[in-house]
């Protein structure tokens, strides 16, 4: 492993540990997953390609023997899927939830959610997960570890499109789910007690949320990309730092050199006041209970 020299400085042994970890299958997951079971750990992989999953639990396995793997099907888009795949954790019961998973510019739709389906899957869905899986975390002194974006600089937000339903740049759609992520949970983590939070962002790199654009134009510019920026394999480095270091509120791990290239450091954000993060948190509270409600309302019938 090309960075066992870091690991060594900036991780320790995750044996008797469980991580659970979605999005595994792609670019930064499975290196994150790589990294996670040359640490010892345990781990549960959410993805919503079943196959995928197994094929990434063998070759986990084929390099790893003794790594246990736990395999959930999660389609974070929809909402039954995220309670199911929810209360199938809270019964594996992870000491560290890392929320991976994204989507950038897919075809929009309005989930069964009733939100946009890039917030539902960038935000939304995430967000409700957590804020289930809270309680447990905070009984075990457990993390939560998540992969936001520079992307959210692109956005503010909008009290008459909270979801950006009405936006069509992919770019201001995706930074503005990054940030009612990041920034709900800054404020959702400044009242928890025993549980604690990493937000960590990988710069840009080279993964299958870069592959958006048309063939031919993704054809010319990938390699380029893979020379001008980060291997997914270092820049999955940010997030492992997350499992062992917490970010204090409004700080993150990334890139320490312009937030894209080299090895993770912490910094600080001035990216969104606390007047729009209070304002954040509000929502975010509220499409919990909206979920919540939609969840409920679906078992009862």
């Amino acid at each position: 492993m090309r960075f066992n020299k870091w690991l060594n400085k900036n991780a320790s042994s995750l044996s008797g540990k469980t991580v659970a970890i979605s999005g595994s299958t792609g670019g930064l997951g499975k290196h994150i997953c790589r990294y996670l079971a040359s640490l010892g750990a345990s781990l549960i992989l959410l993805d919503r390609n079943r196959a995928r999953s197994e094929a990434n639990k063998a070759a986990l396995k084929s390099e790893f023997p003794n790594v246990e793997i736990s395999l959930i099907t999660l389609d974070l888009v929809d909402i039954f899927s995220v309670a199911e795949a929810t209360e199938r954790l809270k019964e594996l019961s992870p000491d560290v939830l890392i929320h991976n998973a994204g989507a950038y510019s897919i075809p929009r739709c309005t989930s069964n959610s009733g939100y946009d389906n890039v917030f539902t899957i960038n935000f939304a869905s995430p967000y409700y997960m957590i804020r289930e899986l809270l309680p447990a975390l905070n009984g075990r002194g457990g993390r939560v570890v998540v992969v936001g974006s520079i992307a959210h600089n692109y956005s503010v937000i909008n009290d008459e499109d909270i979801d950006f339903s009405k936006v069509k740049r992919a770019s201001k759609v995706y930074g503005n789910a990054k940030r009612f992520l990041m920034f709900s949970l800054y404020e959702l983590f400044e009242r928890q007690s025993g549980a604690t939070l990493a937000v960590t962002h990988p710069g840009i790199t080279f993964t299958n949320i870069t592959s958006h654009y048309p063939k031919l134009i993704f054809a010319v510019i990938k390699h380029p990309m893979k020379v001008i920026f980060m291997s997914a394999e270092k820049a999955a480095l940010s997030i492992v730092k997350g499992l062992f270091e917490p970010t204090e509120y409004r700080t993150w791990h990334g890139p320490r050199i312009f937030n894209v290239w080299g090895l993770p450091s912490k910094k600080k954000l001035r990216t969104c006041s606390l007047f729009e993060s209070k304002r954040i948190d509000s929502y975010s509270e509220q499409i919990y209970l909206d979920y919540k409600k939609k969840i409920e309302k679906s078992r009862e019938q």
